[in-house]
């Protein structure tokens, strides 16, 4: 049986870090035909229920054999970023994670290193490993993904694939993967992801609904995605 702090791992149970909605999933195994890695840079405009609005960047870009992940923030009342360094092999494998956040000038930070991801990802290279399963519809039933938080405890979560979609967003026209994840605690509590299926780790729009109703939403404002 989950404990309560185990319940309140689900995103948005903290409004006050928006940067926390996107907590990033990655299913066990290893990814069969992966889509090779492509750098970009992204910005989001984020609105949830009862709070200001934030903008969110996030940025994919190359370092020798390694990819980096690196995520922003900001908002009237706080700020935070994730960076996340990994391999995009068949199979992603994190290297070193640290992520941080300021709220009316009171912070914490968190570093996860090789060895405490030596079994699980943490959530920035998860979300490249989700986008990519998603894009190759790995998945026809109900599938159980597995990740570390920004602490570095493991968390469990369940995800279904759902039909294909054409986003109509601020940056543009875009073909979309998607899938709900719900924790198996809290299914009143949901998430939809919409991936690019083109780009790993590209995310075009999240939705967060509660009871019915849709708390957050989070969609892509520009993006900027070089040439091959």
């Amino acid at each position: 049986m989950s404990s309560p702090s185990s319940r309140r791992r689900l995103p948005l149970l903290s409004p006050l870090l928006p940067w926390l909605l996107l907590i990033f999933l990655l299913p066990g195994g290893a990814d069969v035909n992966a889509a090779e890695p492509r750098p970009f840079d992204a910005r989001y405009h984020l609105e949830v229920d009862g709070w200001p609005n934030a903008t969110i960047e996030h940025r994919l870009s190359r370092d020798g054999g390694q990819w980096l992940s690196d995520m922003r923030a900001e908002m009237a009342l706080a700020r935070g970023r994730e960076r996340s360094r990994f391999l995009a092999g068949e199979a992603v494998r994190s290297l070193y994670y640290a992520s941080g956040y300021s709220l009316l000038g009171v912070g914490k930070r968190y570093a996860l290193d090789h060895e405490a991801l030596a079994r699980l990802p943490d959530r920035q290279a998860a979300l490249f490993a989700l986008s990519r399963r998603a894009a190759e519809g790995a998945c026809s039933a109900l599938c159980e993904l597995r990740y570390l938080d920004h602490r570095g405890r493991e968390t469990r979560v369940e995800y279904r694939m759902l039909p294909p979609a054409t986003l109509s967003l601020p940056a543009g026209n875009f073909a979309a993967v998607r899938v709900d994840v719900v924790e198996p605690d809290e299914p009143d509590r949901w998430l939809r992801f919409s991936f690019h299926p083109g780009v790993p780790g590209l995310l075009l729009a999240m939705e967060y609904h509660r009871h019915g109703e849709r708390r957050s939403r989070l969609a892509l404002t520009a993006l900027d995605l070089p040439p091959r």
